[in-house]
């Protein structure tokens, strides 16, 4: 583990599952069996499975780590392998945006689902957003070998794209307090988001 692990692990890493864990338990369904695309290293999966013992959840990511918290298993990144209605709910944190084509990962996620989609991602608004979601990206994913093609949409552009699939918006929360004072005056703004999308429902948002 070098010093850049070491460091985001203790200031950003921990807090970050804690917090997104926390946002993410109380849209998820009773009794619901859930998957978790791009789980990464488990961790996020496991916080949850602590909190909501009553969830099954299944994890996949295009790449598997050694020593991941809970069990992982290996997808092409474009196609499920799962039957339609798979699961009650999915989640999807942080993975569009390392995606070549963001709609149809998210078209695969809306067709394995039954009721819901927990999906957090970036928005591309305000001043330097950019250069600031490409830093966050490359500090926290370059040195596992994620792909950074920094494919990032603002909020209009992931709007068009739940409609175009057909997803309604029940909730998108961008103050989600995943970084500590002071970081989170820098990486925090409206840079991060929280959606709650549900096939066909009412849209709230």
């Amino acid at each position: 583990m070098d010093w850049l692990d070491v460091l985001h692990g203790r200031t950003i890493h921990a807090r970050r599952v804690r917090v997104l864990a926390e946002r993410v338990v109380p849209w998820l369904p009773l009794q619901a069996r859930v998957l978790d695309v791009g789980a990464g290293d488990g961790s996020l999966a496991a916080r949850i499975a602590a909190l909501r013992p009553d969830l099954r959840l299944h994890c996949v990511d295009v790449q598997v780590r050694p020593g991941t918290a809970l069990p992982v298993e290996r997808f092409d990144g474009a196609k499920l392998p799962f039957h339609d209605g798979a699961f009650d709910a999915v989640l999807i944190v942080d993975v569009l945006h390392h995606t070549l084509d963001p709609l149809a990962l998210l078209r695969e996620v809306r067709r394995v689902t039954r009721s819901r989609i927990v999906l957090k991602d970036h928005a591309l608004e305000g001043a330097f957003a950019g250069v600031t979601l490409r830093l966050m990206d490359w500090i926290g994913n370059a040195r596992h070998g994620v792909p950074l093609p920094f494919n990032y949409w603002p909020r209009a552009v992931w709007a068009e794209a739940f409609e175009k699939l057909g997803l309604a918006m029940r909730e998108w929360n961008d103050h989600l307090a995943i970084y500590p004072w002071p970081a989170g005056l820098v990486f925090e703004r409206s840079l991060q988001f929280l959606a709650v999308l549900e096939p066909g429902a009412r849209s709230d948002a």
